[in-house]
């Protein structure tokens, strides 16, 4: 990289090497143009009355990139489904948003591989949490005003065939939910579940298919997440009975509808006793008594990638323990918080 001297009125499409300050007397001092500042015609006015006549303009090698096409074309790199920016790049830096509503994936391994190269960085929100159209989810940066050509490759080589970070579309529309329990079927108390999960499943813009109530009794509670399928749900959630005492049944009445997997149990407080199976492709999820009484659950971990086509089994719901101890603040924050951060 190297400077020459050349007329204003020579230097358009040119860049600046340092930035360019603008004094305005009795009012200010700043700068007019940025250090990588690419000459436009329009500024030749300006930088003339700045006093301005001759400016230094970067001579770039054959393999050297600026900061700008080398913050594109990191862009271009990383960005699989669902991710959209805006190509025209400033002072080197990019910012990747959601196309859609959707579940935010990152390929943390190839993300760790980009961040060891140098020069160029790339930063990203949490893998596996929901994000909303436009909302910003990672950003990228070349560090230096050029970049070796060299470097730009490995990047593209390491995200070659990768979604590094990409936004998956929710595919699920219907949930069945079904509440078991004698105290609730036979209006000894009040349900408190369909309250607590109604919103949930909503802001997920998930139909909600019953709520279908059932005593302590695994023949009925299968025969209701049975015809909860038979009548279009995509999932179906099964509230209570979830413990070791006598009359929770609801693990055996999952089972007993055939499923070809079943994990009982999650490293997630609130939500130990949570359960995921699978029949074909429909998720049957056993919501533990914490629905009821807290805020965040295990549920709000696992319900995003579910609704979103991801088939969960035992390594997955595993991995949750690294952060899956709720903090239980006085005031929610969640999302904003750590919980469910570490494992993802």
């Amino acid at each position: 990289m190297k400077t020459r001297k050349v007329p204003v009125e020579e230097a358009v499409g040119m860049v600046i090497p340092h930035d360019l300050t603008e004094i305005l007397p009795g009012k200010s001092k700043k700068p007019a143009f940025k250090k990588g500042h690419v000459i436009r015609e329009e500024d030749i006015l300006r930088l003339k009355r700045m006093g301005k006549d001759h400016i230094y303009v970067l001579e770039l090698e054959p393999d050297e990139v600026h900061e700008d096409e080398a913050a594109l074309r990191l862009a271009q790199a990383v960005a699989g489904e669902g991710i959209e920016y805006d190509p025209h790049i400033k002072e080197g830096k990019v910012v990747l948003r959601a196309a859609y509503k959707g579940l935010l994936k990152v390929d943390t391994e190839a993300l760790y591989q980009l961040n060891m190269l140098g020069e160029i960085i790339l930063s990203t929100k949490h893998s596996n949490f929901m994000v909303r159209e436009g909302e910003a989810v990672a950003a990228g940066r070349a560090i230096p005003l050029v970049v070796k050509e060299g470097l730009l490759q490995e990047v593209e080589k390491i995200c070659s065939g990768r979604k590094v970070v990409s936004v998956k579309r929710p595919v699920m529309k219907k949930v069945g939910l079904v509440i078991t329990g004698n105290e609730v079927y036979y209006g000894r108390v009040e349900d408190a579940f369909f309250p607590a999960l109604a919103p949930k499943l909503k802001s997920y813009d998930l139909e909600i298919s019953g709520p279908r109530f059932c005593p302590d009794n695994s023949e009925v509670i299968t025969r209701a997440i049975s015809e909860a399928i038979s009548g279009g749900a995509d999932m179906v959630l099964i509230t209570g009975g979830m413990s070791v005492d006598p009359d929770d049944v609801t693990p055996k009445a999952i089972a007993d509808v055939g499923v070809d997997s079943l994990v009982y149990g999650s490293p997630v407080l609130p939500g130990s006793m949570f359960l995921v199976a699978y029949k074909g492709d429909i998720p049957i999820l056993g919501i533990p008594a914490c629905g009821m009484y807290f805020r965040v659950t295990v549920l709000d971990l696992v319900l995003p990638r579910i609704i979103c086509g991801e088939k969960l089994g035992r390594e997955d719901i595993a991995k949750l323990g690294h952060g899956g101890f709720c903090l239980g603040c006085k005031e929610c924050h969640y999302p904003v918080c750590p919980f469910g951060r570490g494992g993802l």
